[in-house]
């Protein structure tokens, strides 16, 4: 009874709650105060979201009105007092030049009249000051930690993230110049999707793991292979490139990397001789269509570039560079590959007596969720559904479902690979606030000037050595309204070809350091936890060359197909 009872008086407060809150809303009447509408840009074509625009009287400089622009660049303000003797609106943002606009009388009595004043665009210039070399600095000591080894991949973007906030809010203090951002600014650079898209992902895996089947796909796989490493490996390059052509390719290493470490054990390889060509063909395959990469998403968005249009415009210059990256693979891991030819029939026979599927149960639950998630990640695109959703829905019915100890499923995701792309996240976003990367962005559109073939060639090969430094994400995203600008001024370039250019140099530019791709810093998370770290510079070794083949190879067939 005391349960009912409290459950009524529950009901009862919920319905006075809302029948007070729309009273209120009743009850208020609407502003009918003048509006002053507008957007506020970059110079490279960026909205400004976080602006102020104050608007105050020409003669006393009595702000009339306040307002702050939207992500979208928006803003609208309302004004107080139409002023009898004229306006002025002022636009300030930090890291921008501020802008004073004077409204003509024109202008004012249009205000008055009307009650609405829509004003042209706004266009804000960067302004780099010390905040932009002190986020700059933080952004390189972060990357000498993480090339020379001197501190471990999650402590290196810690420091940096730390460094940014200390100068932001200690240095502040002392030197308004050097803000670069706040803390909520911050955590809007993060890409959430992401983080829930792995999480969800590792869940969903180590439900796996304990049915054997890793262990029954690596006995499979070593049969049917042969113990010939050399024919091994192109088979998991394919697999995993066509994988990633219609699977976004964080969850195609999520899926495919614990397998691949099981296979090199059981064929007494080097692990990491399977998972670094694996994830080289993953960033190259997955261009080859428009939800493959993060990057095409963003480029089909902004260009109207259609599904069909990425198949058939990059395609063949995608098989020709996983074709060179296969035979670079056999070239480098040639004698980690040998090595697998000589597993012996006794441990043949351990690996078949232990290749069993301990838990069939389990298994056939998550192959019925691994199907819905299967057909979500293909199909749940027009929908709006983002990877990360279908992730997170397909781990809690398979934890309901299946009912594992939750502490160790919790445990078994790898929180110090989440917390290195959290940190990650911050402190690119922090240049990406101060505007080093619109101001690389704008180097490369001065120099290609109206030339196709030169524009080609430097979008291309700029997109994969800076991609391979910073995030592809961001630097597509401050590139996209350049190569639009570049589209207008090329005659030639109307066929959207520098847009596949900037595809496949972003995309192919991951492979050029095990920062260029979040698949890169998940595989070395996984390799980490089987005992076979992936430092930097190893990657980087491997990486440079195989980025300079794949770029070369698929940059002919767009400069053959596009001029």
């Amino acid at each position: 009874m005391k349960q009912w009872g409290a459950i009524g008086l529950l009901i009862i407060i919920t319905l006075a709650f809302i029948f007070t809150l729309g009273q209120g809303t009743t009850a208020d009447s609407p502003d009918l105060s003048p509006l002053i509408v507008g957007e506020v840009y970059s110079a490279q074509g960026h909205p400004v979201p976080d602006a102020q625009v104050v608007f105050k009287e020409a003669t006393t400089e009595v702000v009339l009105g306040e307002s702050h622009t939207q992500e979208d660049g928006r803003f609208v303000l309302h004004v107080r007092q139409v002023p009898t003797q004229g306006g002025i609106l002022l636009v300030q943002r930090s890291h921008y030049r501020g802008q004073s606009i004077r409204l003509s009388p024109q202008e004012v009595q249009r205000l008055q009249a009307d009650g609405t004043l829509a004003l042209p665009r706004i266009t804000l210039e960067r302004k780099h000051g010390v905040a932009f070399w002190a986020a700059t600095l933080a952004f390189i000591l972060m990357l000498v930690f993480i090339a020379t080894g001197r501190l471990h991949n999650t402590l290196a973007a810690l420091t940096g993230t730390s460094l940014i906030f200390a100068v932001s809010y200690l240095g502040g203090l002392v030197y308004p110049d050097l803000y670069i951002f706040d803390f909520e600014r911050a955590i809007s650079y993060v890409d959430w999707n992401v983080i829930f898209l792995i999480m969800g992902m590792m869940i969903v895996i180590a439900i796996l793991e304990r049915t054997g089947i890793f262990q029954w796909l690596a006995f499979a796989s070593y049969r049917l292979s042969r113990g010939r490493g050399w024919l091994l490996l192109p088979i998991l390059m394919v697999i995993t490139g066509v994988t990633s052509a219609f699977l976004d390719n964080v969850t195609t290493m999520l899926l495919m990397a614990p397998i691949s470490v099981e296979i090199a054990l059981a064929l007494g390889m080097n692990p990491l001789a399977l998972l670094i060509p694996e994830v080289m063909a993953s960033n190259v395959a997955g261009v080859s269509t428009l939800v493959g990469t993060p990057t095409n998403i963003l480029i089909a968005s902004y260009a109207n570039i259609t599904f069909d249009d990425f198949l058939i415009n990059l395609t063949p210059g995608v098989f020709l560079a996983l074709i060179g990256l296969i035979l670079y693979s056999e070239f480098v891991y040639w004698q980690d590959l040998k090595a697998a030819s000589t597993t012996t029939d006794v441990l043949f026979r351990k690996l078949e007596e232990h290749a069993q599927i301990t838990d069939m149960d389990t298994l056939k639950k998550a192959g019925i969720v691994g199907l819905g998630m299967l057909l979500l990640f293909i199909f749940g695109e027009p929908f709006h559904l983002l990877p990360a959703v279908t992730a997170l829905m397909g781990a809690t019915v398979l934890l309901l479902w299946v009912r594992p100890n939750i502490e160790e499923m919790i445990e078994a995701v790898d929180w110090t690979t989440l917390v290195f792309f959290m940190s990650l996240f911050i402190v690119i976003g922090a240049i990406q606030e101060v505007g080093l990367i619109d101001f690389l962005a704008d180097v490369i559109g001065r120099v290609v000037g109206t030339h196709k073939m030169l524009a080609m060639v430097l979008i291309m090969w700029s997109g994969a050595f800076l991609s391979a430094v910073v995030d592809n994400i961001p630097f597509t995203a401050a590139m996209l309204p350049v190569i639009g600008s570049l589209t207008g001024h090329i005659p030639a370039a109307g066929d959207k070809s520098l847009y596949y250019c900037l595809s496949i140099g972003s995309a192919f530019g991951g492979n050029g350091s095990l920062i260029g791709s979040s698949p890169n810093l998940v595989t070395a998370g996984i390799a980490e936890r089987a005992g076979y770290p992936i430092t930097y510079m190893d990657f980087a070794k491997k990486g440079i060359p195989a980025l300079i083949i794949t770029v070369s190879l698929a940059g002919i067939w767009l400069l053959f197909h596009f001029l």
